[in-house]
Parts: C-alpha cells; structure tokens; sequence
C-alpha cells in the first residue's frame, strides 16, 4: 500500500513536470515567397525590392529646375549563364510627373518635383523605353543607377512636403 502511494506520487510529480517543461518558450512561422523566372540570371534577393532614400532636400536646392544629390542603388543579378544571351537591358515604369514631365511622378504633400533615374552610364533613363544594353559576365553581374530629386522650373510650383513613388523595373536578354 505505501508503495502505491509512492508510485502515485512519483507519477503525479512526473506528469506536473511534463506539463510545466511543455510551457510556451515561443514560436513563430517563416514565410517563404519568390518566383521561378525564365532568364539566363537569378535577380538577388533585396534587389528585387528596395528603396532608395532620397533624404530631406531643400525647396531652394529645386527651385528653377534645381536637383538634389544622387542616391546610387544598383540591381544584381547571380547566377547569370550567357550561353546564349549576353546583355540585358533595363526599363523602368511609373507615373509620369505633371511637375517635371519625362521624370517619375511623387505622390504626397510634396509637389513640384520628379524623379530622375540614371543608368550607369549617367543617361536619364526614359520611362517605359530599354536603356542602352549592358554585357553581362558569367557569375554575379551589378546593374547600377542612381536617382535624385529635381524642381519643376516653373514659379512657385515646389510644395514642401513629404512624398513617395514607386517604380518597376523590367529586365530584357538579349
């Protein structure tokens, strides 16, 4: 009988002890999201979505067409086999700025700017049309661009106020 109790309560503590170890310690879920793409390289993961920081620019440094400093970003490519296709080229999309037309429009409090992209080899890039080709190595390959902020030339037309745009871009294989 007393070796019944024991065993009781040797069970007892057992199973309290499995019930406190089995206390929440955390937990979390991993996401994991891409595609598979039809193209001689892979596009790094973070250059497929980035943003580029423009900073606090002055209303003065825009005024008359004025510009803010370049902010460089690039796109990197890895992986990339050129077999059989050496170049790529890049086109980038958006809304057009009513502010400063051929540039990306801004969205916000801000006005009376737009945004200029500029390939590596310091072309503005046109909305909608392929910028020069860029030969492509075999390995890792990076797409450089810069953007920056520039004034529409028209009086008064620049509002302080913060802004955001967005852009896509699109890689072509030649």
């Amino acid at each position: 009988m007393n070796l019944n109790k024991t065993i009781l309560a040797a069970a007892l503590v057992l199973g309290f002890a499995s019930v406190a170890n089995a206390a929440d310690q955390g937990q979390g879920t991993v996401t994991f999201n891409g595609s598979i793409i039809d193209a001689p390289c892979s596009i790094a993961s973070g250059s497929d979505s980035q943003t580029v920081e423009l900073g606090q620019v002055s209303n003065v440094a825009l005024m008359n067409g004025g510009k803010s400093q370049p902010k460089p970003f690039n796109i990197k490519l890895e992986n990339c086999d050129i077999t059989t296709l050496k170049t790529v080229t890049t086109t980038f999309g958006g809304g057009e700025s009513s502010a400063v037309p051929g540039l990306l429009g801004i969205q916000g409090i801000g006005q009376g700017a737009g945004i200029a992209i500029v390939d590596g080899t310091g072309t503005v890039v046109t909305l909608g049309t392929p910028n020069a080709e860029q030969t492509l190595v075999t390995g890792n390959n990076t797409l450089a661009f810069s953007a920056y902020l520039q004034g529409s030339t028209t009086s008064g037309a620049i509002i302080p106020g913060s802004f955001t745009s967005v852009a896509n871009f699109t890689l072509a294989y030649q």
